[in-house]
């Protein structure tokens, strides 16, 4: 059974960093082959694409974390990073990771960052 966990949410002040970790487990094969997405979504809103790594490495991030956040992949631990710079009280969401895979996606139950002003 395929099972995404994130972890590294919490309560940070304007202009503080927060690291997010995506953990996969079961699925340790197809990872390698996987593009894994950061998704957030805010209190009202839907839920949008905060940045992307596919299984060759390249990055896509949205205008709105360009510069400031940053998605890495770790395939020896199954594992998929989001680095958090300069925090805006409106990156304040419940961050989610999704596993894109043999057109399937796998999602994680997420991960709670608030950015207080």
């Amino acid at each position: 059974q395929v099972q995404l966990v994130e972890s590294g949410g919490g309560l940070v002040q304007a202009g503080g960093s927060l690291r997010l970790s995506c953990v996969v487990s079961g699925f340790t094969l197809a990872f390698r082959l996987a593009t894994v997405n950061w998704y957030r979504q805010a209190p009202g809103k839907q839920r949008e694409l905060a940045a992307l790594i596919t299984s060759s490495g390249s990055t896509t991030y949205a205008d709105s974390v360009n510069g400031r956040f940053t998605i890495t992949r770790d395939n020896a631990k199954n594992a998929v990073n989001l680095q958090m710079n300069n925090l805006k009280p409106e990156d304040t969401a419940v961050y989610f990771c999704d596993l894109d895979v043999f057109n399937r996606d796998y999602w994680g139950q997420g991960t709670q960052v608030t950015v207080s002003s």
